[in-house]
């Protein structure tokens, strides 16, 4: 699953974006994502494999998709590639499946929005649960609110003592 190397470079040595690649590492194995899991996505110029964990968009979708690539095409005249997912879980590719859109037979490289990671389980659940049942937020709004109205008075208790 995915880990935080042993042995890190100090923060303030890295850049930002490097930092996920360094720090979130994937095992060799497939990942068993589950709902809830946060992904950490990296685009580079890198070609993409059979086997990769993408993250991609379909035109008249809203949420994005998180399938494996089971085939690549490149066309070599133009480097141009074409990309075919499957869920892990479904039977049937995602040209197959319907999970693309009507007419769609594979994946180009602007649909893709990363290649997976790393990624920090269950993580993800604290925005499902806030966006799923607004009550809660509203609970945690106003009791963080609360803290910060009582931390404010015993500050100015405390200052107005040293005077």
């Amino acid at each position: 699953m995915g880990f935080i190397k042993d042995a890190m470079q100090p923060a303030g040595s890295l850049r930002a974006r490097p930092l996920l690649t360094q720090i979130i590492t994937l095992e060799e194995d497939p990942l068993n994502l589950t709902q809830g899991d946060i992904l950490f996505l990296h685009m580079n110029e890198d070609p993409i494999r059979a086997g990769d964990i993408v993250v991609f968009n379909i035109k008249g979708k809203t949420i994005p998709v998180v399938h494996r690539v089971i085939q690549v095409h490149e066309q070599q005249n133009n480097k141009e590639i074409y990309v075919l997912t499957k869920g892990d879980i479904n039977k049937k590719d995602d040209r197959l499946g319907g999970i693309y859109g009507s007419g769609q037979l594979w994946l180009q490289r602007q649909h893709i929005m990363g290649r997976a990671i790393g990624f920090l389980p269950y993580e993800g659940w604290v925005t499902i649960v806030l966006t799923e049942n607004p009550i809660v937020k509203y609970v945690l709004i106003g009791a963080l609110s609360l803290v910060l109205i009582t931390s404010k008075d015993r500050g100015a208790k405390q200052n107005s003592r040293l005077v």
